[in-house]
C-alpha cells in the first residue's frame, strides 16, 4: 500500500534517496527494495506524469539492435521484455509487428530471413517463466500476397513481402508504474509525490541526504541517506545543478508520439518507412480502436517543462506517414493527442 508520509520519511534512516518518479526512478526504487535496501523516492509532481506518460507502450525485444550488432543491448531488451511479461501478465499482451519489405538497403526478404532467425535463436529463452498466453512465436517472412491480405494499404510499388515478428505491448503503462510502486512499498520503500528536492545534505564531504519541500503544505523536511540518485529524466541537469553544482553530461532531445483519430490499418503493429532515402522507421499500432504512432526524434534547446513539437515538425511527421502509406491523406485535425 502506498502511503504518502514525509514526516515518517524524515524520521527514518535510508540507504538511498531517489529523485524523480518516472519509470527509471520507480524501477530504481523497486530494485533497491528487492535487494533489501531502505529506499525513499521523491517526485516533484505526480508519478509518471511526464516522459513516462508519453511512450509508445511497446516493449521492444531488441531486433533493432541486431543491425548494429549491439548484442549486450539486445540481450538486455529481451530480458526486460520477459520480466514485464512475467510480473504483469494482466497488463501486457503479445504484439505482432509487420514491416513491409522492398528492395531498399537491408529491408529485403533475404536479409530479414537471416535477421529473424538470429533474433529467434538469440532470444530462445524469451518464453521461459512466461504464462502460455504471452508466449512469443518465432518470426517469419511473408510473401507480397499475404502482406497485402494483412495490410491492404501497404505501398505496392516494389513490394517483396513483409517481416513478421512479435514483441509485447503494455495495455496500461500508468497501471504498470503504479503496480511497481506498490510492490516497492510492500518491500519497505517509501514513495512521496509532490515533494520538491531543494538542497543536498553533506557530511564530511559526502552526500548525507536531501532537504525536501512538501509542495502540498510548504513544510521543509530533511531526509537522511547514504546516497542520493538523480533519476529526474529531462530535468536531470537542472536537478544536478541545484543539488551539487556539478556539470552533468546531458543533451536534451525531443521525442514524441501521436494518437491518431483513425481506425487501425492492420491488426498488427506496422513498421513503415517513407520512400525518401535515409528516412526513419515509424511504428503504428492499434490502441483502443485508434492508432498510436511514433516515435519522432529531434534536437531540443527549449525548457524541459512540457516540450512540444512545432507545427512544422508535426506536419513533417504526418507527411512522412502519408508518404509511407499511399493515399492515406492524414490531416492535422486527426491528431487527438501529442
Amino acid at each position: 500500500m502506498i502511503q504518502r508520509d514525509l514526516h515518517a520519511a524524515a524520521r527514518s534512516p535510508h540507504d538511498l534517496i531517489i529523485v524523480g518518479g518516472g519509470i527509471y526512478g520507480v524501477a530504481m526504487t523497486l530494485e533497491a527494495a528487492r535487494r533489501g535496501l531502505r529506499a525513499v523516492l521523491v517526485e516533484r509532481d505526480d508519478f509518471g506524469h511526464a516522459t513516462s506518460w508519453n511512450s509508445l507502450r511497446i516493449l521492444h525485444g531488441g531486433l533493432r539492435y541486431l543491425q548494429t550488432l549491439d548484442l549486450p543491448r539486445f540481450a538486455e531488451s529481451v530480458a526486460e521484455r520477459r520480466w514485464f511479461c512475467q510480473h504483469f501478465p494482466d497488463l501486457v499482451r503479445p504484439l505482432p509487428c509487420l514491416m513491409p519489405l522492398y528492395k531498399r538497403g537491408l529491408k529485403r526478404r533475404g536479409v530479414f530471413r537471416v535477421a529473424l532467425w538470429v533474433n529467434d535463436w538469440l532470444s530462445r529463452r524469451r518464453n521461459v517463466g512466461v504464462p502460455a498466453a504471452l508466449h512469443l512465436p518465432p518470426g517469419r517472412v511473408l510473401d507480397a500476397q499475404e502482406t497485402l491480405a494483412r495490410f491492404p494499404r501497404a505501398d505496392r510499388r516494389g513490394l517483396q513481402g513483409a517481416a513478421l515478428w512479435h514483441d509485447a505491448v503494455m495495455l496500461n503503462s500508468q497501471r504498470i508504474l503504479m503496480e511497481m510502486l506498490r510492490w516497492a512499498c510492500s518491500l519497505g520503500a517509501m514513495v512521496i509525490n509532490y515533494a520538491q528536492a531543494l538542497d543536498l545534505l553533506e557530511q564530511n564531504g559526502r552526500a548525507a541526504g536531501l532537504r525536501v519541500e512538501d509542495r502540498l503544505t510548504g513544510d521543509i523536511h530533511e531526509l537522511r541517506s547514504q546516497a542520493v540518485i538523480n533519476c529526474a529524466g529531462p530535468w536531470s541537469a537542472s536537478v544536478a545543478a541545484s543539488l551539487d553544482r556539478q556539470a552533468l553530461a546531458f543533451h536534451p532531445s525531443l521525442a514524441f508520439n501521436v494518437l491518431l483519430d483513425h481506425a487501425p490499418l492492420a491488426q498488427e503493429a506496422l513498421a513503415v518507412m517513407p520512400r525518401q532515402p535515409g528516412s526513419p522507421v515509424y511504428f503504428m499500432h492499434p490502441w483502443r480502436g485508434r492508432i498510436l504512432a511514433g516515435t519522432v526524434h529531434a534536437p531540443w534547446n527549449g525548457p524541459a517543462d512540457r516540450p512540444m513539437p512545432s507545427e512544422s515538425q508535426l506536419q513533417a511527421f504526418l507527411d512522412d506517414l502519408n508518404d509511407a502509406v499511399p493515399d492515406w491523406r492524414l490531416q492535422r485535425d486527426q491528431v487527438l493527442r501529442i
